[in-house]
């Protein structure tokens, strides 16, 4: 269904790219790339998605081939009708601003008959049990329901390939097996796949075969079988993650000494007239790393930028070394660094995004150099922060955070779209920071950095 045949790609701004890709996708079958970020995962998906060369541009060579049909030269709308993409943030390719409308537009966009539309588009609906959102907005759906949203959207379309980039980044356990059961629906009903993903417990009961991708080739291939038996050691050597679900305990609180850095008390917060969550208490001390969870949609992220004084709560206050705190104190001393990195970034280099707004001592460049080189971004030193891949963005955010001279970081998913090697550099930093008596608290559903660095964990239920 999917060959690469001596495949080389390389971007027009940046060294990085793949090379020599030799690769076969049978039909009907799930193939899961993976392998370190930053590697060419990505860049083997935009490839067959076509948004490489057409929107990323760049030298390419070989031969690629989709359906027994050479798809090298292909126009990119042509290429649609045969491969639907499932992106890392399904919002990111949303075109409408309530759900059906968003199911029917890809059909709409290629003029299917007005009953077709109504038909295909009901039918995806069902398929993935959207009926209940049909009267509501996007932008208020967790990130399970978007992602299910967008695999529905390309549904109704019914091409036989679907290629999904980092699909469970920001999900959920219950939006993870949500996904993995939609996706297992598609393969029963003969749909080729081709995942790019890190988080590798969830698809050892869909994949066909796991290929490993290093320094932009095939490095080598493996079943289901055979990943099982890799020892943990192997595995992080390789910067995989763990083949089997972690269910890490639910930490307790440990028992502050002093006055505590940061309270919130009977904080609540409404938004249109719906309640998030209400009359919440929490402190933290110096030092600590506490883990946010809860499920998709249950508001961690409106929490953190609350905390952070970026939004405002509906009533509560938040507290700083037992004093009340407003907004512009928080923000003073608060860093938060956001799920979209991509948002967030004003410079034009990777190194002036790291030293932007703090003084330029000896020892800060010092030290930003060693994060640099700690997070595997000193090569990239002196590169627009746009051409980084979503793994090294989220890295830069997280050191910006650190050499910001802030004693409370706000972390919303901070290890989303993480390879295991990154994952735990990023919990042996943030274990640094609190012994240097930072506070930091992390949103997040990944299991693995809560056992590698939490203190504790918070469950937010809304």
């Amino acid at each position: 269904m999917i060959q690469f045949e001596h495949v080389n790609f390389q971007y027009a701004d940046s060294d990085a790219g793949v090379t020599d890709i030799c690769l076969h996708v049978r039909k009907g079958e799930c193939v899961v790339l993976t392998g370190p970020s930053g590697n060419g995962k990505t860049t083997l998906i935009r490839l067959v998605n076509g948004l490489a060369p057409a929107f990323y541009m760049g030298r390419f060579s070989g031969r690629l081939r989709i359906d027994g049909k050479d798809r090298s030269d292909e126009p990119l709308w042509e290429r649609g009708k045969t491969v639907g993409s499932v992106f890392q943030d399904p919002g990111s390719q949303f075109f409408s601003s309530e759900m059906p409308g968003e199911v029917a537009f890809s059909c709409e966009n290629y003029g299917f008959p007005h009953k077709k539309i109504v038909l295909q588009t009901d039918a995806a609906i069902r398929k993935f049990h959207l009926e209940h959102l049909r009267i509501r907005p996007l932008d208020v759906l967790s990130s399970g329901e978007k992602q299910r949203t967008a695999v529905a959207s390309i549904y109704a379309l019914n091409p036989p390939v679907y290629v999904c980039d980092e699909p469970t980044a920001n999900l959920d356990g219950k939006g993870i097996e949500e996904l993995r059961e939609v996706l297992q629906s598609l393969k029963q009903e003969g749909c080729t796949l081709l995942i790019a993903e890190h988080r590798l417990y969830w698809l050892m009961d869909l994949a066909d075969r796991f290929v490993y991708i290093r320094d932009g080739a095939v490095q080598w291939e493996r079943t289901p079988e055979q990943m099982r038996c890799l020892p943990s050691e192997t595995l992080e050597q390789l910067e995989l993650r763990a083949v089997r679900q972690y269910r890490s305990t639910r930490l307790s609180p440990p028992i502050g000494i002093g006055t505590p850095i940061l309270s919130l008390r009977g904080l609540s917060c409404k938004r249109r007239n719906h309640t998030i969550w209400e009359n919440l208490d929490l402190a933290a001390w110096s030092g600590q790393i506490i883990a946010i969870t809860g499920y998709n949609g249950a508001g961690k992220t409106t929490l953190a930028k609350i905390v952070a004084g970026l939004e405002r709560p509906s009533k509560g206050g938040i507290f700083l070394h037992s004093r009340k705190a407003s907004p512009a104190q928080r923000r003073k001393s608060c860093w938060y660094s956001s799920n979209d990195t991509g948002a967030q970034f004003f410079t034009n280099s990777v190194t002036e995004e790291l030293l932007l707004g703090v003084s330029r001592t000896e020892e800060r460049l010092e030290k930003a150099r060693n994060l640099l080189k700690k997070f595997g971004l000193y090569p990239h030193k002196d590169a627009h922060p746009a051409i980084l891949s979503g793994g090294q963005k989220q890295r830069l955010s997280i050191a910006c955070g650190l050499l910001s001279g802030r004693n409370i970081l706000l972390l919303d998913e901070p290890t989303s779209g993480l390879d295991g090697g990154n994952m735990r550099k990023i919990a042996s930093a943030l274990k640094e920071a609190a012994a240097e008596g930072k506070t930091i608290l992390v949103i997040t559903h990944d299991e693995e950095l809560i056992r590698a660095c939490c203190d504790f964990c918070w469950e937010l239920s809304g």
